[in-house]
């Protein structure tokens, strides 16, 4: 049982440093925060690997060192309010989702390669969605003092923006699962022992 615990712990440990390094290999990066990565495949794939508990364990140390690192971000919030909800959103919860794979795939039992290609686009989306509530809710007083944005031109604003690097991240994410389980589908089973 200790083994089992230390293995996930570096396994986890492992899959934060190379989703780190990966937050840097930028192929495009938006003027206002974003950028499209493979930063997510690491987390996704230990939450295919270990399960939701150790996957989202995984992406909330992940989000709350991204945080620290970024945290010159938060200072653009106007409010302690809209700083606390950039915390949660845009950091926290943001890489957290992405640990959820393994449970969104656990219903397509032997199925794996189906399995963990809906759990990394669904995580994709749940995490388009933290990013997008934060667009809305917690970015709003800046972009209307800047952009002139309010109601629906805000929601648009913020759908537009946050989809143009999120949707190229999981679909980058998704192409890359399906070249690693056709190379190592071993990688992709789950670690019960």
């Amino acid at each position: 049982m200790k083994n089992t615990k230390t293995r996930k712990l570096v396994e986890g440990a492992l899959m934060i440093a190379i989703a780190y390094v990966l937050s840097y290999i930028k192929l495009f990066a938006m003027p206002l925060g974003g950028s499209v990565t493979l930063e997510m495949l690491p987390l996704v794939i230990m939450g295919l690997r270990n399960g939701p508990k150790w996957g989202c364990f995984t992406g909330f140390v992940h989000g709350l060192i991204q945080m620290v690192l970024g945290f010159s971000n938060v200072m653009y919030c106007p409010t302690l309010l809209s700083q606390i909800g950039c915390i949660l959103l845009d950091y926290l919860l943001a890489s957290t989702v992405l640990g959820l794979a393994g449970l969104i795939a656990k219903p397509f039992g032997e199925k794996r390669l189906v399995g963990a290609t809906v759990g990394t686009v669904v995580c994709g989306a749940l995490q388009f969605l933290c990013t997008f509530l934060s667009g809305c809710l917690v970015w709003a007083a800046y972009y209307a003092e800047y952009y002139d944005l309010v109601g629906w031109d805000l929601v648009a604003y913020s759908f537009s923006y946050n989809i143009a690097y999120m949707l190229p991240n999981t679909v980058l994410a998704v192409i890359v699962v399906l070249l690693l389980y056709r190379i190592a589908p071993k990688m992709f089973q789950a670690q019960n022992a």
